[in-house]
């Protein structure tokens, strides 16, 4: 008989949202592009049982669109996270263990990125990568590892200190050696857990950023795409057209977000007793 402790609830709980979230996924990819073409006659419906979320001023369905439109959004923003993660790790472990002058640069570098709005950064990195998908990627990847990156710093500088790390030098093993069996394995839970996080925050950027005319182009079927046309028909009446796909992102991120915590908490070695 399973015992529900916290741990054991967090692991259902997790295993449940990522089914959940792989469902919505796998939906919108599977979702061929004539599905999503509209009819004229069908243009400005107000959500029914044929159109759950309703049609827009094209008479595409909404709930089809912003299935796909969640897919691209989920896509992108898993990209960018997986490879601002891996940016965090270099950064965070040549930080704690290279020289003195090294660790001040990187610092002074997180902080500077730290500094500028994420928005902001984004809209001039893709803005000077000629927009589209490119300039996008480049600019969420670029201005999400620095948190990561410095957690990652504190973890290696720990761990730099314990007595194994320590014997392994003493038995001649390399940096190179003691970076691959002895801290990696420790940083993967970090790199995993800040993976998961560092996600909502790239998909309500990407949303954000196309939803400004920075991102992806029109013609892409992406939530910040759907919300962008839907600000022209909401005086209209067509309030379906703003408010289901914003609610839909609003729930996966923080569907995404809570995931994230469950793994924290299901990879803390404290929770396991409680």
């Amino acid at each position: 008989m399973i015992k529900w402790n916290q741990r054991t609830k967090a692991v259902a709980l997790a295993a449940a949202m990522a089914i959940l979230l792989l469902l919505v996924y796998a939906s919108g990819i599977l979702i061929p592009e004539y599905a999503i073409t509209g009819s004229f006659l069908d243009a400005g419906r107000a959500p029914c049982p044929a159109h759950p979320f309703g049609t827009d001023a094209l008479g595409r369905d909404l709930f089809l669109r912003t299935l796909k439109g969640l897919s691209v959004s989920m896509t992108m923003g898993l990209a960018a996270s997986a490879l601002s993660a891996v940016i965090a790790i270099f950064v965070g472990v040549v930080s704690a263990a290279g020289s003195k002058y090294m660790d001040g640069i990187l610092n002074w570098l997180i902080d500077l990125v730290m500094g500028v709005p994420h928005t902001i950064l984004i809209i001039l990195i893709s803005f000077a990568l000629g927009r589209g998908l490119w300039g996008l990627f480049v600019g969420i990847a670029a201005t999400h590892w620095c948190s990561l990156a410095r957690l990652i710093r504190g973890e290696v500088l720990k761990l730099r200190t314990r007595h194994y790390v320590a014997v392994s030098r003493k038995l001649g093993k390399s940096s190179g050696w003691i970076l691959m069996f002895h801290l990696l394995p420790h940083l993967a839970p970090q790199f995993l857990v800040g993976l998961i996080l560092m996600l909502p925050h790239a998909i309500l950027h990407e949303a954000s950023i196309s939803f400004l005319g920075f991102g992806l182009p029109p013609e892409r079927s992406a939530i910040g795409i759907i919300l962008s046309e839907s600000m022209r028909y909401i005086s209209t009446g067509m309030w379906w057209t703003a408010v289901f796909p914003g609610l839909t992102l609003v729930l996966i991120v923080l569907l995404v977000d809570h995931l994230g915590e469950c793994l924290r908490e299901v990879m803390d070695p404290y929770s396991a007793q409680e």
